[in-house]
């Protein structure tokens, strides 16, 4: 098993390196730079001189090594994150990178850990119990609420649910804080106001992942239970309740598994559209402006920071999965 994980990681690098190098190529590929549309803003806004604002834009990307070549800006870029933790200057924020990203990046990390534990909690769950009870009541319920949940997407289901809370309930929607606890230090009544906030986000962009484990599992589960192994343990007068979850959901669960390292990533990012709509102060919202805007520097850190995530949630699937099946053999 070590002998694995080192060889993971020794596979892992060179990726992260191409990953990095391919993000900064498409960052870079639009016409100009966050500096470009800054030396428009001065002259249309701040009423300078055309010759001004080119100077101050020009005296800026000399600053800041955006005159550089392509590979030599690459090379600073990544040097200065493995050397020094250095991920550059963000132009739009007027801030080290690193700064920007670790602000948010606790509040997505906990927005990300809830949703990842309820999407596999409650949709493993649900699926069990429909596999179960195929073609119950309850499972056509399921079942249906499941297609549902796969078919809306995460950003109209965030309308639906602050309209009907705002309109029908009465109930602040947006944020995590309500006005009054933004800036308020930590006490009781915060707390509470944010887990009166803090549910839903976690309901819209978990929805889709709960339904998805749920019809994983349950589709993998129904096959699992025909299999001869299972009718053997039955006709051994093992209880029913052992049958299915020491021997049938311990290899039904495998692929909802690896599935979990790779949805990991799509949590971290924050449904983009929905935290933008939700108003929330995750990374998603400013990924999504740093596209916007040519912030090379914050937008390619945000996507290097995906890419680890993305590895490192594979690598984790594979060792769960080979803690949970030992004949899964890695050495």
């Amino acid at each position: 098993m070590l002998a694995y994980l080192i060889r993971r990681i020794m596979y892992a690098i060179p990726m992260l390196v191409l990953v990095s190098f391919f993000s900064f190529v498409v960052i870079n590929l639009p016409p100009g730079d966050y500096l470009t549309t800054m030396q428009m803003t001065l002259q249309s806004q701040a009423g300078m001189s055309r010759e001004d604002a080119i100077a101050m834009a020009e005296r800026m990307r000399s600053r800041y090594g955006l005159d550089k070549p392509f590979v030599v800006q690459y090379y600073d870029w990544i040097s200065g994150i493995v050397l020094r933790g250095d991920f550059g200057y963000s132009f739009q924020h007027n801030r080290p990178v690193s700064e920007v990203i670790w602000t948010r990046l606790g509040w997505t990390l906990l927005i990300a850990a809830l949703c990842h534990a309820v999407s596999v909690i409650v949709g493993v769950t649900i699926g069990i119990f429909s596999a179960t009870h195929k073609y119950s009541i309850g499972d056509n319920i399921f079942t249906v609420f499941a297609f549902l949940g796969l078919s809306v997407p995460n950003f109209f289901f965030a309308l639906v649910l602050m309209y009907f809370l705002a309109f029908h309930m009465g109930v602040h929607v947006g944020g995590l804080f309500s006005p009054q606890y933004v800036i308020a230090p930590w006490t009781w009544d915060r707390f509470v106001d944010l887990l009166k906030h803090l549910w839903v986000p976690v309901v819209v962009v978990g929805l889709a992942g709960t339904a998805q484990n749920m019809r994983i599992m349950r589709g993998n589960l129904m096959d699992v239970l025909n299999r001869q192994y299972v009718e053997t343990a039955r006709a051994k007068g093992l209880s029913e309740h052992k049958v299915i979850y020491k021997h049938a959901v311990r290899n039904a669960i495998q692929p909802v598994i690896m599935y979990m390292g790779m949805a990991l990533p799509f949590l971290i990012q924050g449904e983009i559209i929905a935290s933008i709509i939700l108003n929330l102060p995750t990374t998603g919202p400013a990924f999504y402006m740093a596209l916007v805007n040519q912030d090379m520097y914050l937008a390619g850190s945000f996507l290097m920071m995906i890419a680890v995530v993305l590895v490192i949630g594979n690598l984790l699937a594979d060792f769960t999965l080979a803690w949970l099946d030992p004949r899964v053999r890695y050495d």
